[in-house]
């Protein structure tokens, strides 16, 4: 029987959301020392509600699912956000339940700035405590990676780039002559031994945890090593080498306790599905609002200015790369929705002056917020081409489908960084897909807020569009 995977914990794991719980809770009763209020149990009950708010907050921003180790800012980026989005819904609970009254307003302010203070201070010297420790060697492994190729040695990397893992690297150990790799980008790496050194330094127990990164071509060799270091009290990791290839969402699932992991899959399960629809309906309804009037007065002057329809539905490629409409105010002459789709060029003939100003002011895509609304498409996520596009790249850039396994946005990362406009070349078109990769592996919900409000400022900035 297949025993299940379960991941590693590390005691950090443990204690930073219980430091994490005691500033949200020691800020406020700081707070109420200081006015003089005392913690009664009024102050007690909403404390323990903003800890669970901040902790399942933590979830979804990202604060406790990725390593921030050596990066003090993007800590720093997602503590307030964190404690942001907990404010929020802090203030729409004692809007709806008139909790918040029981404070006094310069209460509740004074929380609100001294929380993510006190949180970061106590990350702060978790860290420097941690890294003391493991300065001493307390909590330190010795480590040996087995194999030296392009896996193995970023394997080296990823380790010199976090200190918190604790694991001191006590080489590369190979069975190939390092005469292989001279000319090659493995040559400014040295070898510490030959994988029957590395069994012996196991056996003597020089060596706490050993990873295998050599190919799954190789597996008599991979067989042949696990079966000595049997013989040994030595920790065994295997590092499949398919993880020198782009993933582009991977985690570890059970099938009928037969581990595997995905490849190429959504991020948007479960929780953060959920999470990210609310978000959508919630900003795409509150812009409707807004936009209400902007957009009939649009209606009437595309409708007036020029013949044809107010409204333009191209087919593209949605979620999963189904078809779906997208709606534009129409900015053309023409409404290319077939086999060929020609893109818009700069001073391309075919745009109206009143659709010249609606594309550079992408005034245009308002009306996609009713997809939103729909479900076809969301607030942030790759840009969908017109369907014509999509079979003509996806024969020429590798992995450009992969892009289609999250719904479609009005905005992008890409967009955010530069992407935006014509791409006349199959350079440009690459970049995009990259960037939209880059997304679909490193989404959270914070990451969305940053890119809406990034595209607010180059929308008003940038002129890339016709």
């Amino acid at each position: 029987m297949q025993s299940p995977i379960v991941p590693h914990r590390r005691w950090w794991d443990f204690i930073q959301p219980t430091l994490d719980a005691s500033g949200v809770f020691a800020s406020l009763a700081i707070v109420k020392w200081i006015a003089r209020g005392g913690i009664d149990e009024t102050a007690q009950a909403m404390g323990l509600i903003a800890v669970v708010v901040f902790l399942l907050t933590g979830q979804l921003t990202g604060l406790y699912r990725k390593s921030h180790a050596g990066s003090a800012n993007m800590e720093i980026s997602s503590i307030v956000a964190t404690w942001s989005l907990t404010a929020l819904i802090l203030a729409m609970l004692g809007f709806a339940t008139r909790y918040s009254q029981e404070f006094a307003r310069s209460v509740i302010f004074a929380w609100w700035v001294l929380a993510p203070a006190l949180i970061g201070l106590l990350r702060m010297a978790l860290r420097i405590v941690q890294q003391g420790l493991l300065r001493r060697g307390v909590g330190t492994r010795q480590i040996a990676i087995a194999g030296l190729n392009q896996l193995g040695i970023q394997m080296a990397t990823n380790v010199a780039d976090d200190p918190s893992l604790g694991f001191n690297l006590v080489g590369f150990f190979d069975d190939r002559n390092e005469t292989r790799f001279n000319g090659s980008d493995h040559a400014s790496h040295s070898l510490s031994g030959d994988l029957p050194e590395l069994v012996q330094l196991a056996r003597q127990g020089a060596i706490d945890t050993i990873f295998i990164t050599l190919p799954m071509r190789a597996e008599d060799r991979i067989r042949e090593l696990l079966d000595q270091l049997s013989d040994s009290t030595v920790s065994v990791y295997i590092v499949p080498d398919f993880f020198v290839f782009e993933l582009l969402h991977s985690r570890w699932t059970s099938m009928g306790g037969i581990p595997a992991v995905s490849v190429f899959e959504n991020p948007l399960f479960g929780v953060d599905g959920v999470v990210k629809r609310i978000t959508d309906i919630c900003i795409a309804t509150a812009a409707i609002g807004v936009a209400a009037i902007p957009m009939l007065a649009i209606a009437a002057i595309v409708k007036l200015t020029s013949p044809g329809p107010v409204f333009f539905r191209q087919k593209r490629y949605g979620l999963d790369g189904r078809e779906i409409l997208v709606w534009k105010f129409r900015s053309m002459r023409t409404c290319d929705n077939g086999p060929v789709v020609k893109q818009a060029t700069k001073n391309d003939p075919r745009v109206t002056r009143v659709g010249n100003i609606l594309r550079r002011s992408s005034l245009d895509e308002l009306p996609q917020l009713f997809n939103v609304l729909e479900g076809s498409m969301s607030l942030v996520g790759p840009r969908p081409h017109a369907s014509a596009h999509n079979e003509e790249y996806r024969s020429r850039i590798r992995g450009y489908m992969l892009r289609h396994k999250v719904k479609p946005g009005i905005t992008g990362l890409a967009q955010v960084n530069g992407c935006r406009g014509e791409t006349d070349t199959i350079e440009k078109m690459e970049q995009r897909v990259d960037w939209d990769h880059r997304y679909i592996r490193s989404w959270s919900l914070w990451l969305d807020l940053k890119i809406l409000i990034k595209t607010l400022r180059v929308v008003w900035s940038q002129s890339e569009a016709y």
